[in-house]
């Protein structure tokens, strides 16, 4: 939750990925109090109080799994929701014919872009969906320690520059959203 939390308000890429990972670790635990408690708990350290608060996050992301029939797959609506501000975001930049380095870094991962759609059949995700999506992919190999190929090291490197760029310019505007007057 602590994580989450500061995640968000510096990084809207790696809070988002982070996401992903806790929903992922809630399947793995079942998607059960229980299960979380036993195995995804004792890796937290704090007060009474913060423990506490971490169990409640836990217990209301499990219930929101549920209402929304997450149970197997897909990504909860909150998280939805992020990236869909993402996807315009990224259409209102890219359509920016004098953001030269936005743009270039959208030209050097289309290559990259087309390959994984062509790869994944997921011709309705959009262009950050898809790079959300190799790049946790590359996370989740990389932590089960297998091989990845000099090609998908140098893609997910361009990914990651994109990405980070975008991550940088939500900021800006909600900085700019946010700031007094």
């Amino acid at each position: 939750m602590f994580v989450a939390q500061k995640k968000r308000r510096e990084n809207i890429i790696e809070y988002l990925l982070y996401m992903w990972q806790v929903e992922d670790l809630i399947r793995a635990a079942g998607i059960s109090a229980e299960g979380v408690e036993r195995l995804i708990l004792p890796r937290y350290k704090g007060t009474e109080d913060e423990l506490s608060a971490i169990r409640s996050w836990y217990e209301e992301l499990i219930d929101m799994m549920r209402i929304e029939g997450k149970q197997e797959e897909g990504h909860l609506d909150i998280n939805r929701v992020v990236l869909l501000q993402l996807e315009e975001l990224h259409r209102r930049l890219a359509s920016n014919p004098d953001d030269y380095i936005y743009s270039g870094l959208q030209f050097q991962i289309l290559p990259a872009l087309i390959q994984l759609r062509a790869k994944g059949g997921k011709t309705d995700e959009g262009d950050i969906e898809t790079c959300l999506n190799a790049l946790y992919g590359y996370i989740t190999l990389s932590l089960q320690g297998k091989e990845v190929s000099p090609e998908t090291q140098k893609s997910m490197k361009q990914i990651s520059a994109f990405l980070a760029m975008l991550a940088h310019r939500y900021n800006l505007e909600h900085e700019a959203e946010t700031a007094p007057n």
